[in-house]
Parts: C-alpha cells; structure tokens; sequence
C-alpha cells in the first residue's frame, strides 16, 4: 500500500479538522479546513483511502508545503 502525504497549499492556520485516523475516504472528500486571510480554503484527498496520520491540530499554524496528514491507498 503507498502512502500519500497531503500538504498544505497555503501558509494559514488550521480551522477545523473533519476527518480523523482510521477513517476511510474517497478522492475529493474534505479532510479538513484551512484559513488564510479571512478564506476557508477545503483541503481535499487527493486518492481515495485511510487517514492514517494526521499532524496538525485545530488553531495550529501552518506553512506552506508542510504535510498536514497521510493517507495510505
């Protein structure tokens, strides 16, 4: 199985996370949502499958291209 790890795409702060470890998902489904200058911006999977880690928590502030969970297909 690969595993995939999802970045964010903007620097922001991490909103709310809807997803946890364990869950099974399909490619397109909300993850979790950021924020970045007033924006919600959805951070979607890219493959179906499982979130297997996830290393951000809600209010945390992120960066640009830094991995926010891993999805394993």
């Amino acid at each position: 199985m690969a595993k995939i790890n999802v970045e964010s795409e903007v620097t922001g702060t991490v909103w709310k996370v809807e997803m946890t470890v364990g869950t099974e998902l399909s490619a397109g489904d909300t993850i979790m949502i950021l924020e970045s200058m007033k924006m919600e911006i959805p951070v979607e999977a890219p493959e179906a499958g499982r979130i297997v880690q996830v290393t951000v928590t809600p209010e945390e502030s992120v960066e640009e291209g830094q991995v926010l969970c891993v999805i394993e297909t």
